[in-house]
């Protein structure tokens, strides 16, 4: 294929073996593919497309799965670009047809109705790059630039981990840039001597973004933060106690509520907060194993459980504590590198839930409808 080239859809639908639920696979091509990263919704023309990535032809490219016929279009065409092996950190304009990726060190805009293909900003020699995130109201991409110390020790992030521990020791220097998606031009917002990922913008609040500093949950300083880029002021998100450690945070729909899950000392919470440490809501949270939880409000949260019980997982919120887990899907990924976790994010609407797994070997992209919660059976003891 190439850029702008359609093929048909490859979808298949059936329904899950233990809740019944409606299960659409949108891709079953012989080749990893995955959808964005799960605070980067890829939904756009409408919630008629979705942006996914693949790697189909030996090459990781952009491609956009139109969620009426199924078929999918090549957007992309990076072979020469692209070394990252995952398009994870891709995302999309929230008021325009353009989504926006790192290949090599370049800041890319492509225009997905024409796939014409922008060069925005290109990262300093001695930087690598982080996710992106455009603002609430589309005029600039959000990104962080973290020190390269590659030539320092062992570093592959994507598969396994390699190198986490020692890049937070370390304390690199980290830039949160701010990027126009018209001119190009960039801005450094926020920098600092400590590891800087996970920039999430509000998709309410133009000014607003959160970031984390990244390394071990239970060894960072504090793992939320905010920064206002009106005033240039950063500060700490829901601050942790010695014995507490929180994170996976993301922005509610909105733009005011982040949530959250964590752990304090023996028991597993999960919670919201507004931005400026406000209206705090936290309970126990009923849950064995989980890695990435998701939701577009505090009501309905799904978890995607982890390889030994590979299930996605709903609970409810009422009346000040959580119900459940109930059982959406036996989703049976294996979380075996960063392009095959599940990551579960509900769709615009609430009504499904995408994830990406591989039972059958290769990742491949789902979605699945969300029945009444009451219906859904609980997981056996």
């Amino acid at each position: 294929m190439t850029t702008g080239q359609t093929s048909p859809a490859e979808w298949r639908q059936f329904n899950d073996p233990v809740s019944g639920a409606r299960i659409t696979q949108l891709t079953s091509y012989k080749c990893h593919s995955h959808h964005l990263y799960f605070t980067n919704r890829g939904w756009y023309a409408g919630g008629k497309k979705l942006l996914i990535g693949s790697d189909r032809g030996n090459h990781t490219n952009l491609y956009g799965v139109d969620l009426l016929d199924g078929s999918l279009t090549q957007l992309t065409d990076l072979p020469d670009l692209i070394r990252k092996p995952t398009l994870l950190d891709t995302s999309k304009n929230p008021v325009r047809e353009e989504a926006y990726l790192w290949a090599n060190r370049m800041l890319l805009a492509v225009n997905l109705q024409t796939y014409a293909v922008r060069e925005l900003y290109r990262a300093p020699d001695g930087f690598t790059t982080s996710m992106t995130n455009a603002t609430a109201d589309g005029r600039f991409v959000m990104s962080a630039l973290v020190e390269d110390l590659s030539h320092r020790f062992r570093v592959n992030m994507d598969h396994g981990y390699i190198g986490f521990q020692e890049y937070w020791e370390a304390h690199p220097l980290s830039r949160v840039i701010r990027v126009s998606v018209d001119t190009g031009q960039a801005d450094v917002m926020w920098e600092e001597r400590s590891w800087i990922g996970h920039i999430n913008t509000s998709p309410t609040q133009p000014h607003l973004l959160t970031f984390c500093h990244e390394g071990p949950w239970h060894l960072v300083d504090n793992r939320i933060w905010a920064l206002d880029m009106t005033t240039g002021q950063a500060w700490k998100v829901r601050p942790t106690a010695e014995n507490e450690q929180v994170g996976h945070e993301y922005w509610f729909k909105d733009g005011l509520h982040i949530g959250y899950h964590g752990r304090r000392g023996d028991q597993t919470i999960y919670g919201s907060i507004r931005y400026d440490n406000t209206e705090q809501v936290e309970a126990p949270f009923p849950v064995k194993h989980s890695w990435h939880f998701s939701s577009n409000a505090l009501d309905l949260i799904v978890g995607d459980s982890n390889a030994e019980e590979p299930y996605l997982l709903l609970w409810r919120f009422n009346a000040g504590r959580f119900e459940g887990p109930r059982l959406l899907a036996y989703h049976r990924g294996s979380f075996h590198v960063q392009i095959v976790h599940v990551h579960p994010a509900f769709s615009p609407d609430g009504r499904q839930v995408l994830y990406t797994a591989d039972p059958d070997g290769y990742g491949q992209v789902h979605l699945v409808d969300v029945p009444d919660f009451e219906s859904l059976p609980a997981p056996k003891e």
